[in-house]
């Protein structure tokens, strides 16, 4: 692993299983936890290879799982994945640092017809490394394929940053949302939701 992320250094002892315990009781109160999936389902095709980048508990990995994706799910947290993998079977859920990602050196050379970086994972990686998570999520989805990040404008990575980083790691804007369910993006907005795609 590289830098400590800031899950890490800018959250108190015991953040993760508390993390875990809320969106257990979040999922068994029936709480919507599938935005970011449906949004994702829509971009890609019936049966797509998806990377989960940042997974977290899975819950996002499982829900595309269950509507007929192949899902590898990795998060830096050990806590979060074993989570993962207790709650959503049919994922492959790994533990790695976005920032130095090699999925081959894990079993999967295959590349991904999309990424998804839900969550704020990007306003929780170490600071200084958003372009290498970029760069390493981008360089394990196939030319044309897609990468979709979402995270609060108030969390410390302005908009701004992104589109140059993302530029920095050979992807191209193609949408900004303001919420996962595609609500108009606006220069206020809370949230951005934005989709980026690889060139052929």
């Amino acid at each position: 692993m590289g830098k400590p992320t800031r899950w890490v250094t800018d959250t108190k002892p015991g953040h993760s299983q508390w993390y875990v315990d809320r969106f257990r009781r979040l999922a068994a109160e029936g709480a919507d936890l599938a935005g970011e999936a449906r949004l994702v389902d829509a971009l890609v095709p019936p049966g797509a290879r998806i990377l989960d980048a940042g997974c977290g508990t899975g819950r996002v990995a499982g829900a595309l799982a269950a509507r007929g994706h192949t899902l590898v799910g990795v998060d830096a947290d050990p806590t979060l994945v074993e989570a993962a993998r207790a709650d959503h079977p049919g994922p492959r859920f790994l533990v790695a640092d976005l920032a130095e990602l090699d999925l081959p050196a894990h079993g999967e050379p295959e590349p991904f017809d999309a990424a998804v970086v839900a969550g704020n994972v990007m306003t929780f990686v170490a600071p200084g490394t958003e372009r290498a998570v970029l760069a390493r999520v981008a360089a394990h989805v196939r030319p044309d394929g897609l990468v979709v990040v979402g995270f609060g404008t108030d969390r410390g990575y302005p908009v701004a940053e992104l589109d140059a980083d993302a530029v920095a790691a050979g992807l191209r804007l193609e949408h900004r949302f303001a919420t996962w369910d595609l609500r108009p993006w606006h220069d206020g907005a809370e949230f951005a939701v934005t989709v980026l795609r690889r060139p052929a």
